[in-house]
């Protein structure tokens, strides 16, 4: 495991001597999965991703809680924003950091969420009746043990007003042994139970990875993806056209891009929206309409997700609209 600033000669000769700052304020963590896809391409997607940079600390207008979580969390650990839905951190680690976490503030930084809190965000379930779905996520949830998972999905699973179950996770790319035949054959109890995997590069899908996200899908778990875009990583046409075939043929929905949040120290990987709409335009018609995920930002304060697209609608009257097809041709549509 890579943690200091002396553990990354493991894994390359260049010096990094200047991050040690970054990493007393926004702590590093490379699992040897990742450090071996990095494989001394310092400047490459995945190094990018999880090699503290200087930049992290030179970002003064960034928002330490970009999303106004902590308003609108009733109890410790769970965020009840959308009246049908909670998101319930269980947890505050991953296997690897990403220098772009919209939750660096507390990442890798607090201790592991105790039973006392899990139990209080249960409870705040159970008796909440308009929530229909849980979203476990973190950190990532796959970092407990499976006992302690599979008590909290069965716990949740028992609540009648809860219909389906969702888990965020990053593991079976990052650290794809976590997830044993085993672990997936007990899965198969909590139906409906989808998993959306955070991805955003063509680069981390290893063979492991196959196997794992195979397994998952012939075990009965929708899968679907989140990727978050970003500059110098994954900000053109190509590589998000890549990377959603990619899911597409191992049976992942493509589900959102992410604007970046405006989160604090991570100003270097934000790209404008209107490099996110362009690549829509180029997804467009262009390849299968289950490879083509949503656009979103989730607006600052805590305003929630909202779709971009481009603008197909060129002009409309009560009699007529002209659109604008994935071609940029000009068709017209008469309202009868």
């Amino acid at each position: 495991m890579i943690l200091t600033v002396e553990d990354l000669k493991h894994i390359t000769n260049r010096s990094f001597f200047n991050i040690q700052p970054v990493i007393d304020k926004y702590p590093m963590r490379i699992h040897p999965h990742v450090a071996d896809l990095i494989s001394d391409d310092l400047d490459g997607p995945v190094a990018r991703q999880f090699i503290p940079n200087i930049n992290e600390l030179n970002d003064s207008s960034g928002i330490a809680d970009p999303l106004s979580e902590s308003q609108q969390s009733p109890v410790k650990q769970l965020v009840h924003r959308y009246p049908d839905r909670v998101v319930f951190l269980i947890s505050n680690t991953c296997p690897s950091f990403c220098r772009f976490c919209m939750r660096k503030r507390f990442v890798g930084k607090q201790s592991q969420v105790n039973s006392d809190e899990i139990q209080d965000g249960l409870r705040y379930i159970n008796r909440t009746r308009t929530i229909r779905e849980v979203i476990l996520s973190g950190g990532d949830p796959f970092m407990l043990d499976d006992q302690t998972l599979l008590d909290i999905l069965d716990q949740l699973k028992r609540i009648p007003h809860v219909q389906v179950l969702r888990i965020h996770s990053r593991i079976p790319l990052l650290m794809p042994e976590r997830i044993t035949q085993e672990l997936i054959e007990q899965l198969r109890a909590y139906h409906p139970l989808y998993i959306n995997l955070h991805i955003n590069h063509p680069q981390e899908m290893t063979e492991n990875s196959k196997i794992v996200i195979e397994s998952l899908s012939d075990a009965g778990v929708p899968l679907g993806s989140q990727t978050v875009l970003l500059k110098g990583i994954n900000d053109c046409p190509d590589i998000m056209s890549q990377l959603m075939q990619q899911l597409l043929t191992l049976r992942i929905r493509p589900y959102y891009i992410h604007q970046m949040d405006d989160t604090q120290g991570t100003r270097h990987f934000q790209t404008r929206i209107e490099t996110g709409i362009k690549i829509m335009q180029a997804l467009r018609g262009h390849m299968s309409g289950m490879g083509v995920p949503q656009y979103m930002i989730d607006l600052p304060g805590g305003g929630g997700k909202i779709p971009l697209l481009p603008e197909y609608v060129i002009k409309r009257s009560p009699s007529a609209w002209m659109f604008k097809n994935f071609e940029g041709k000009q068709i017209k549509w008469k309202n009868r």
